[in-house]
């Protein structure tokens, strides 16, 4: 019974679920963009104004691509970046390398694609609720028809319904599961980023947004202005030019927005801190207002914009409410792992205060005696003075050597002086396993995240020489998008326990860093540790 109620109790459907009436939203923006964007730049193909046309439609796609990539790693569980840009310097080369670009081509099948998987995903459950409710407005329906079966007008033909949608639900519900794998697939295909992007400052990053925005808004005005004059030479009537000024707007609202979201970051403070909410509250007042002023051209009539409107602000207070769920799970995970933090911190104080009354106190305390012994002996024994003194070198040297462990258990002074790189070189040629190390990080990150990560390298190598048994050591660290990430690898026989006293503590020092520390090791290997650390508050 557990296992056929585990899809409706687990976070993972309710998560492919907002995934997709996220992705039905950005599938009919994408739709609209498209459509706009491709007729234009077909119209103005042979005329120069297609360069920036280009340019602008190359970053309205990547926004939208990037905004469907985090959807995919926040409830889908892919972690894939879409590039905004296409790889070009120069205006001009830019414009023509959108063309060039597969990645240009791959997000726009993604945001097609994507939409149309998620209309057929929701599907059962559009229909089996509104068979579900039937009950409900039947009676306020006049020829309500469902299957050809019309006139429904007593109750017991109504309730006839409810077990038809309940089944199409549960029906949605054990879908999802699949349908979620094959998103998967497809943003892995379509939206993972192909080799390295060029890293540029963040001052040259704005400058090109806000240029390629200004040279597209310049270029809609002109396009306006040309098709008002050609209209009023042709004997005006009927105002066509509006049509083509509807589709422009978009094509400049929707990227404009992104990037005023992107540049002015205070926009988040009233929308819980969030830029991806503030993105989509944006978002969807344009298509509301483009949807409005169709309204105004065409009819006049029935108000219809208000149901887009409405699905359009109900998505968007569904987004703050995962936001703000969130948000509190994050306080109380913090607020674990903070009190985890504490629990490894006075254990490593115990440890130290142990150790110091154990090893170099004794050590200093028979000092100490032979001293003394010394003393007394000057003059009668001066052999023996000779031996204690011999002695109280020895216990001085092996005492301080004590010393010296214990505050590399603390944290090793070659990493204070020198960074994590020689520290970690340091340790590995300690080891009496064959080590591959590479560190590939471009700043120095905080103290409490560099000794985050050199302790998790050395537990790590600790358990794979006394426990896995491995013939090998690969250890990888690379700074990824604001955070630190530490990857052991080893090939020994596997099954470590997660949950064990050393893997426990370096996953709170972690968590207490806002981090994550994954244990993989399957029985046979290979054995994987993974610390993702924040480098940024």
């Amino acid at each position: 019974m557990a296992r056929l109620l585990r899809p409706f109790v687990s976070g993972e459907t309710y998560r492919a679920f907002a995934y997709y009436l996220a992705t039905v939203v950005l599938g009919c923006v994408a739709l609209c963009l498209l459509i706009a964007g491709w007729t234009i730049t077909l119209v103005l193909a042979i005329t120069p104004l297609v360069v920036p046309l280009l340019i602008g439609l190359r970053l309205g796609v990547g926004a939208l691509a990037g905004a469907e990539g985090g959807l995919a790693r926040e409830l889908i569980g892919v972690n894939v970046r879409p590039p905004m840009e296409s790889r070009a310097t120069g205006f001009w080369a830019r414009g023509f390398a959108a063309l060039k670009d597969p990645a240009f081509w791959k997000q726009q099948a993604h945001l097609l694609l994507g939409w149309l998987i998620a209309i057929v995903a929701l599907a059962p459950f559009s229909l089996g609720i509104q068979m579900l409710t039937i009950p409900l407005y039947y009676s306020s329906v006049d020829g309500l028809d469902m299957f050809g079966r019309s006139d429904i007008d007593t109750l017991g033909e109504a309730l006839a319904f409810v077990p038809v949608g309940l089944a199409l639900v549960v029906a949605g519900v054990y879908l999802l599961g699949l349908w979620r794998k094959l998103s998967r697939g497809l943003a892995r295909s379509l939206l993972a980023s192909e080799g390295e992007r060029i890293v540029r400052p963040p001052a040259e990053t704005r400058a090109r947004r806000l240029r390629a925005l200004t040279i597209t808004s310049l270029i809609s005005t002109a396009i306006v202005a040309v098709l008002i004059v050609i209209w009023d030479l042709t004997g005006g009537g009927y105002f066509w030019p509006i049509w083509p000024l509807l589709g422009l707007s978009l094509l400049v609202g929707i990227p404009g927005w992104i990037i005023l979201v992107l540049e002015r970051r205070e926009i988040a403070r009233f929308t819980l801190g969030s830029q991806a909410l503030a993105i989509q509250i944006g978002i969807s007042a344009v298509l509301f207002g483009f949807l409005v002023a169709i309204w105004a051209i065409t009819t006049h009539g029935y108000f219809w914009p208000i149901w887009p409107g409405l699905c359009l602000a109900l998505l968007a207070v569904g987004h703050a409410a995962v936001i703000y769920g969130q948000r509190q799970h994050r306080i109380e995970r913090l607020e674990a792992s903070r009190a985890g933090a504490v629990d490894v911190q006075e254990t490593e104080l115990r440890r130290i205060e142990r150790d110091l009354h154990d090893g170099a106190q004794a050590r200093l305390v028979a000092l100490g005696m032979s001293l003394g012994r010394a003393e007394q002996a000057l003059e009668s024994d001066p052999e023996a003075v000779r031996e204690l003194l011999a002695e109280a070198r020895q216990g001085a040297g092996e005492a301080l050597e004590e010393l010296r462990d214990l505050a590399r258990g603390i944290r090793p002074p070659i990493l204070t002086d020198r960074g994590l790189e020689p520290a970690l070189a340091a340790l590995t040629a300690r080891t009496p396993l064959p080590v591959t190390l590479s560190v590939d990080v471009a700043e120095r990150p905080p103290a409490a995240v560099e000794t985050a990560a050199y302790f998790t390298v050395a537990e790590a190598l600790a358990n794979a020489i006394k426990h896995a048994k491995a013939g090998h050591v690969d250890i990888r660290i690379e700074s990824q998008n604001g955070t630190l990430v530490a990857e052991i690898v080893d090939d020994g026989a596997g099954g470590a326990d997660p949950a064990g006293r050393g893997l426990t503590g370096l996953r709170q020092r972690a968590e207490a860093l806002d981090g994550t520390l994954r244990v993989t090791s399957p029985e046979g290997g290979p054995t994987t540790v993974r610390a993702v650390l924040p480098c940024r508050s």
